[in-house]
């Protein structure tokens, strides 16, 4: 894993550890206004949909997102390049928090959903088309899988969690969500010539 990250993701990290900073210092305050509410709840924002992504739950929440995009991104923004790199990542973050909302009016549900993984799952899944045949080692256990079998278990282990709850206070399908939002940007940019960026 490189230590020159490219300037994006650097930032991205930077800026999640800042958030989390903060939210150490004003508690619940930017709980209340800047994590994703459910639409009926009296408390949704529309900036929500893309301020819940910089800010974490606990030390272990943000450590997790945090390693992942520093594996995955640095590699997909030298890709991408950094215009597209910013737009694939905030499109994966918005198709996630739209898929949550969704997922919290057909439940019902009235809790607040933080957290970058969205936007780390879309680079999951574009690290796996772009890398398919690079080792992902895995922490538990510790066996190194190319990374489109890695992607593919994630992904079926996320709709299996998500379907049967087994695992509550994980926004399961919202990480779905921010694959599939990924995946559609990336068929869109294979379907369409790529302009030079000026």
């Amino acid at each position: 894993m490189p230590f020159d990250l490219p300037p994006v993701t650097r930032n991205l990290l930077i800026a999640n550890v800042a958030v989390f900073l903060l939210q150490q210092v004003m508690g619940q305050l930017l709980m209340v206004y800047f994590a994703l509410w459910p639409l009926g709840s009296g408390l949704f924002g529309v900036w929500q949909i893309v301020t819940s992504a910089f800010m974490h739950g606990s030390i272990t929440h943000i450590l997790f997102n945090m390693l992942a995009l520093y594996m995955f991104g640095g590699a997909v923004e030298r890709v991408f390049g950094e215009r597209r790199y910013v737009l694939y990542y905030f499109v994966s973050v918005v198709s996630a928090a739209v898929t949550q909302l969704i997922v919290a009016a057909l439940s019902g549900a009235v809790y607040p959903t933080i957290g970058a993984s969205g936007g780390v799952f879309g680079l999951l899944l574009a690290y796996g088309m772009y890398f398919p045949h690079n080792r992902v080692m895995l922490l538990f256990p510790p066996i190194p899988l190319p990374a489109r079998v890695f992607v593919t278990i994630y992904a079926v282990l996320e709709l299996f969690l998500g379907v049967t709850g087994s695992q509550e206070g994980v926004a399961h399908f919202a990480h779905l969500g921010g694959m599939i939002g990924g995946y559609l940007l990336l068929r869109f940019w294979r379907a369409s010539p790529r302009r030079p960026v000026r």
